[in-house]
């Protein structure tokens, strides 16, 4: 599947832009990019009743339990046995939750505060980079694409880019709502690269039987092959 030298490699890259950004956002004092501010005006002339509806709901499903149900979904469908299955939706809520834990901590490092609350169309509250949602819901989406490529069947293609867009379009949501500056979501996608390559890394050197598809005739590890017929 996803090898550690390409993981680690974009997790590298993903990283390296993270820290860029978050260079800038701190050199600027947390004032806003040129393109944030076009995006929320934009945004902010753009909200039609019934629109703002539904894009709340959907910026919902990127908080809570929601993301945590689906990372345990995708361990399930990464795992091939009962075991796996057990190890695999453990290893993804622990990849979720470690990854949030770690992004408040950046958060209250940055200190970035949030567009003025007047332009807000949802809830919201604390610093504002990198996007929880955008962090969460990308996280996420991550997670269940990579359970996903460990099956083959019809369809394949079409749910992983249904999963990819679900996870970008969470992240939109907060601009468009106006609780997040782009930079904001932008930072929070390359955060969550950067934390999903190394959990990657981490599962192929810990968890390899769960990073690669099972093998046939009884070679993989977790396979029940039974006895081997004697020669």
């Amino acid at each position: 599947m996803i090898r550690r030298r390409t993981a680690a490699a974009a997790g590298l890259a993903a990283l390296a832009g993270f820290a860029l950004l978050a260079g800038i956002v701190t050199a600027r004092g947390g004032s806003p990019l040129p393109v944030d501010r076009a995006l929320l005006s934009w945004a902010v002339g753009h909200r039609p009743a019934t629109a703002v509806t539904a894009i709340r709901r959907l910026t919902d499903t990127g908080t809570g339990a929601i993301p945590y149900v689906l990372a345990a979904v995708a361990g399930v469908i990464a795992g091939r046995t009962k075991r796996r299955k057990l190890i695999a939706a453990a290893a993804s809520l622990l990849c979720l939750g470690a990854g949030q834990l770690l992004r408040r901590a950046v958060l209250h490092l940055i200190g970035r505060p949030r567009p003025p609350a007047g332009e807000w169309a949802t809830h919201a509250s604390g610093w504002s980079f990198p996007s929880g949602h955008a962090t969460t819901a990308a996280l996420t989406a991550a997670l269940l694409i990579t359970a996903v490529l460990l099956r083959s069947f019809p369809g394949r293609t079409l749910v992983v880019a249904v999963i990819g867009c679900w996870g970008a379009a969470v992240g939109l949501t907060r601009v468009h709502l106006g609780v997040h500056w782009f930079s904001d979501v932008i930072g929070g996608w390359l955060f969550a690269l950067a934390w999903y390559a190394a959990c990657v890394v981490a599962a192929a050197r810990w968890l390899p039987a769960l990073t690669t598809p099972a093998q046939k005739n009884g070679t993989d590890p977790g396979h029940d092959a039974g006895p081997r017929p004697s020669r």
